[in-house]
């Protein structure tokens, strides 16, 4: 029977109630649980696995360069920046406002890592979000529109809240690049 359990839950893809099944069923036998009970167990283990996935899913479609986090981020050697700022903007309050926030300040300052820690944040909070490099996104808008798929591409970036684009000011642009940039932020 356990044989026929694991193939159909394959077929299914419960591969959480899958990895749980084996422990679970030799606890319940154990201890005497109630069949209510072992279901229950099941399917908190499927929900915790869906979770992971999500979460797993989330950060590799981000596309973060680095593994900063607000933990991580070294706040001792830039006094400029408010910690408590930085900890208030975790709390991701400016995605339920649909806000823009911008980083600025000279090179070295911080700010690509505490964009970086928000956009982590912000992925395992729930939120689907991007990380680009400013060059990166505008040749990709700019290419778009010589096969017509600005609207496509532009509509698949605003599916990411947030979208962090790092380097805006050492851009040189096209002024097809522009309008392409300002439809993504209208």
């Amino acid at each position: 029977m356990r044989d026929q359990l694991h193939e159909q839950l394959a077929q299914l893809r419960l591969r959480g109630i899958k990895a749980a099944l084996e422990a679970e069923l030799d606890r319940a036998e154990r201890e005497g649980s109630p069949p209510a009970e072992v279901l229950w167990r099941l399917l908190a283990a499927e929900q915790a696995h869906r979770r992971e996935q999500s979460l797993a899913y989330r950060l590799t479609q981000a596309k973060l360069p680095w593994r900063w986090t607000l933990d991580s981020f070294p706040f001792e050697r830039q006094p400029g920046v408010d910690r408590g700022q930085i900890r208030a903007l975790a709390g991701l309050d400016f995605l339920r406002r649909n806000e823009n926030i911008l980083l600025i300040g000279p090179p070295g300052t911080g700010k690509t890592g505490i964009a970086i820690a928000l956009l982590r944040e912000a992925c395992l909070n729930g939120h689907p979000g991007r990380f680009y490099n400013a060059q990166l996104l505008l040749d990709e808008l700019y290419a778009s529109l010589a096969d017509r798929s600005t609207p496509k591409l532009l509509a698949q970036l605003a599916r990411f809240q947030p979208l962090l684009i790092d380097e805006l000011g050492y851009l040189s642009l096209k002024p097809e690049q522009s309008n392409a940039f300002f439809r993504l932020m209208d």
